[in-house]
């Protein structure tokens, strides 16, 4: 995959699972994302084993997008943090690349150098708190900022409140307390692409899709979340098919800049 072709994934899509569930099968979970309609996953560095979770979706799932997410672009803190867990340390963005990662995702800015090595090259999804950051991680090759942690940042009013301000051209993800009692908000204020954990399935549900190991019962919640964002998005753009669209079309019709220039 190219980074356009990943991008036209993910705008298609409309949705980014995070993958943090150690007792669920990354394999399995990902072809329950297909049947849903949804083709691409984050895998998080907060589970065991994150780089050989993402290496084997990219081997048995090759035209599936999968991103590497939670990575923290510091080696100091690396050097630290792995030193303290060397039996799983965190994958720095260079392992991620290697491993096969579609798409990077952080919690926090990505430095200059990380963006000098990928920006282009592979989609990076920076995680944001503010519009100086947002605007400053864009400036330096971001594709789409991560607003994390939406929920405590102040959710759709945040977005709402910010998007104006830096003149509705950033791309926004959402991710952190999305649910499908929010979603409508955040697509209303602008948000392409959301991202969200299991926590947007219903507990006693999840619980059941666990223990059961119920993939079935998985695709069919997911579904439910991706035709709501299909048909917020539709009403909201009608003039657009993310389904078949180029990134071009989606910028020329939301108005969003992706960075692929």
């Amino acid at each position: 995959m190219n980074i356009k072709n990943t991008l036209e994934t993910l705008l298609k899509d409309g949705f980014i699972l995070v993958f943090n569930q150690d007792k669920l099968d990354v394999v399995k979970t990902a072809e329950a994302l297909i049947k849903a309609g949804v083709n691409n996953m984050e895998v998080t560095c907060r589970i065991k084993k994150p780089l050989e979770k993402l290496s084997r979706l990219r081997k048995e799932l090759p035209d599936f997008a999968t991103g590497s997410a939670s990575l923290i672009d510091s080696p100091r803190l690396l050097e630290l943090y792995n030193k303290a867990h060397p039996n799983d340390p965190l994958p720095s963005l260079d392992q991620a690349a290697e491993a096969g990662a579609c798409y990077l995702v952080s919690a926090i800015n990505f430095s200059d150098t990380g963006f000098e090595k990928y920006a282009g090259k592979i989609p990076m999804i920076p995680g944001c708190g503010s519009a100086t950051e947002i605007v400053s991680q864009f400036s330096k090759g971001a594709n789409l900022c991560k607003v994390f942690p939406a929920k405590q940042l102040g959710g759709p009013a945040f977005i709402k409140a910010i998007d104006p301000a830096i003149h509705k051209t950033i791309s926004l993800v959402p991710t952190g307390g999305t649910n499908t009692d929010n979603i409508p908000d955040y697509i209303d204020a602008g948000v392409l692409v959301m991202g969200g954990s299991f926590s947007m399935i219903e507990k006693n549900t999840m619980k059941k899709i666990v223990d059961e190991q119920d993939y079935g019962l998985l695709a069919k919640e997911l579904k439910k979340i991706k035709e709501l964002i299909d048909k917020l998005r539709a009403d909201k753009y009608p003039g657009i098919d993310f389904a078949s669209a180029s990134v071009e079309q989606i910028s020329k019709a939301t108005g969003r800049i992706f960075n692929t220039n």
